[in-house]
């Protein structure tokens, strides 16, 4: 709003007394209706920025308060993303140890399999050894008792 001029709407009240008019009581009067009239129009204009700064004010706190609500509603939105990652992150933790027990456990049959496997690979070699020890033994006896038995044999005949 365009700021008030009170010399373009009333003109000078100084000019007023400065004439000398022949009536002084009545140019005394007219000054004192200028005067009231100035008064009500600073009045007037007075309560009108009173109004808009109310209006203004008004509007800050109401938008301040919708503000502080989305602030507390997403002050409380993080509060929950935050919470429900931390149960997430507790699953995963605790899935992640399981996973390394069952990595343990499988890792722990693994080597029991293979320590097995190498003992039966051993009993294999030594019963194969054996065995043929055993043949060699029964090859050689046998071969002992056909050479007694044609030594044997030519005694005979």
């Amino acid at each position: 709003m365009a700021p008030f001029n009170r010399e373009a709407k009333y003109g000078s009240v100084l000019g007023s007394v400065r004439r000398s008019e022949p009536n002084c009581g009545a140019a005394a009067l007219n000054l004192v209706y200028q005067a009231a009239e100035m008064f009500s129009a600073l009045e007037e204009r007075a309560s009108q920025t009173e109004a808009q700064a109310r209006a203004l004010s008004e509007s800050a706190a109401e938008r301040l308060r919708s503000a502080e609500v989305r602030i507390d509603t997403a002050e409380r939105s993080r509060r929950e993303i935050i919470a429900e990652a931390d149960c997430k992150l507790q699953a995963a933790s605790k899935a992640l140890k399981q996973a390394e027990l069952w990595i343990i456990a499988a890792e722990d049959k693994a080597t029991a399999a293979e320590v097995r496997a190498q003992v039966a690979e051993d009993k294999a070699r030594q019963a194969l050894e054996a065995l043929a020890l055993v043949e060699h033994t029964i090859s050689k006896q046998l071969l002992s008792k056909s050479h007694c038995n044609a030594n044997n044999f030519d005694e005979v005949a």
